[in-house]
């Protein structure tokens, strides 16, 4: 009498991890990497204007652009992941955005060619964020279809963790540089040697993950739910076609299923600290935490994104993903109210204490939100579209939420003469919105992964 022992996996565990994590990590990075440079170096290197405020403006006028081109790059690189397979995708995507992120740390400055340098600039970010628009669904393609039975949450989260990764490697980077190279007193730790050649080292330095990121992904075999579509052809010519046509519900309510975490994120890392090392003495005021101090305390509140993104992933395989993110959008709902209770001006003694008690606090709470939607967003949608449906779904949102976010907080901001309530009702806002969505949603931990057309799977929304 024989026994029958379970298949072997395709790709071992640790293989998908990496493959996972890898691309997601060089994609935050690169983000960090260039939101820091815009308001360091670009100003000054690449839009010497003469007004230090529209040459700030013009520096993250390029960084948004990004933001257009996401889209775009999720329908191509949904397109062809549906028609070609996960792993042909996600090695294009890595090896588009490494060597973008790689030749903006060689690109010349606008003192040695003029207008040449941001227009080739504005290229290369164009170019990362077309790249970044298929990457992030492949990751989370690539962790879930290959997750044992009843843990596609826990796997899922790996992508998520470049999130928390990227924010740390980057940041560090730049403070290790700022303190090797000594720059006197100026207040945003430029020296001369920084301004040279320093910033370079963070773009540059981007080639060792992706060189490691390439080595295993190409030795990732395609996935089994990739097979059976495959097999079974229901390869569809027009996958963006399907996608509208039968899962434009499932593409309406993933986007705003990310919409109050991106909201989170973006406030969390972009708006906090330029409201927290603003000096008080400003219009509008902020802290006048100095930036060194304030990059820390936010590393240190980044450390427990990275262990909540982890925790979620057990949470929302055994509780399922909506009634896990219902609560946690009811506590970033909350979280918004509280803004002005936190964040107020105090003595620095009681200051630093709250101020790091509300980093930990909100990264805590995007850690739980954003650890469940690796998994969620591919499960709203069928094998055959599942990349472009989940890439247009987080890309789009990425518009309305991250691309607008510091823009209307630092005008709500403003117009509240320095206070932060009116930015924390924004977050609110976002998060009644995220709870609506999942209120109108069905729980999708128990679908079918293999299934490959819109017959095959019903529909997971509330008609």
């Amino acid at each position: 009498m024989t026994t029958s022992t379970p298949a072997k996996p395709l790709n071992s565990p640790a293989r998908v991890i990496t493959a996972s994590l890898v691309g997601t990590t060089i994609e935050f990075y690169d983000f960090y990497v260039y939101a820091t440079a815009a308001v360091l170096v670009f100003p000054k290197l690449f839009f010497p204007t003469g007004n230090e405020t529209t040459a700030l403006l013009a520096s993250f006028g390029v960084f948004g652009a990004a933001m257009v081109a996401r889209p775009l790059g999720a329908i191509f690189y949904g397109h062809l992941g549906d028609k070609r397979g996960r792993k042909t995708t996600l090695v294009l995507s890595l090896l588009t955005m490494g060597i973008a992120t790689f030749l903006i740390g060689l690109l010349p400055t606008y003192h040695s060619v003029g207008l040449v340098a941001p227009v080739l600039l504005l290229i290369l970010r164009l170019t990362q964020g077309f790249a970044i628009g298929g990457e992030w669904s492949g990751a989370a393609l690539v962790a879930t279809e290959n997750a044992p039975a009843g843990k596609r949450a826990w796997y899922g989260t790996f992508p998520q963790l470049g999130a928390p990764l990227g924010f740390i490697i980057a940041n560090g980077l730049f403070l290790i540089i700022n303190w090797l190279l000594p720059h006197g007193t100026d207040p945003l730790l430029q020296s001369e040697a920084f301004l040279a050649w320093g910033w370079r080292i963070p773009f540059l330095f981007s080639a060792v993950m992706v060189i490691v990121g390439l080595w295993v992904r190409l030795k990732l075999v395609e996935s089994e739910a990739f097979k059976v579509a495959e097999s079974k052809g229901a390869i569809r010519k027009l996958p963006l076609t399907e996608a509208f046509r039968y899962h434009w519900r499932e593409l309406i309510l993933g986007t705003f299923f990310m919409l109050a975490t991106y909201v989170l994120f973006y406030l969390m890392t972009s708006f906090t600290l330029t409201y927290g090392t603003k000096p008080q003495s400003a219009t509008p005021g902020g802290l006048g935490i100095t930036y060194t101090n304030f990059v820390l305390m936010q590393i240190f509140g980044v450390v427990f994104f990275a262990i909540f993104t982890l925790v979620s992933g057990p949470l929302a395989d055994k509780l399922g993903r909506r009634r896990l993110l219902i609560w946690i959008t009811s506590g970033i709902v909350l979280f918004g109210f509280s803004f002005p209770l936190f964040l107020a001006v105090r003595p620095e003694a009681t200051m630093i204490p709250v101020t790091q008690f509300f980093l930990v606090l909100g990264f805590t709470l995007m850690g739980m939100t954003f650890g469940p939607m690796g998994a969620l967003l591919p499960e709203l949608f069928p094998t055959n579209v599942r990349y472009t449906g989940s890439a247009i779904a987080y890309n789009v949102s990425s518009i309305l939420g991250a691309a607008l976010a510091p823009i209307i907080a630092v005008a709500l901001w403003a117009q509240a003469g320095g206070s932060t309530w009116l930015v924390g009702v924004y977050l609110a806002g976002a998060g009644v919105l995220t709870l609506i969505s999942l209120l109108l949603s069905r729980e999708t931990k128990d679908v079918d992964y293999s299934a490959s057309s819109a017959d095959e799977t019903e529909s997971l929304s509330v008609i």
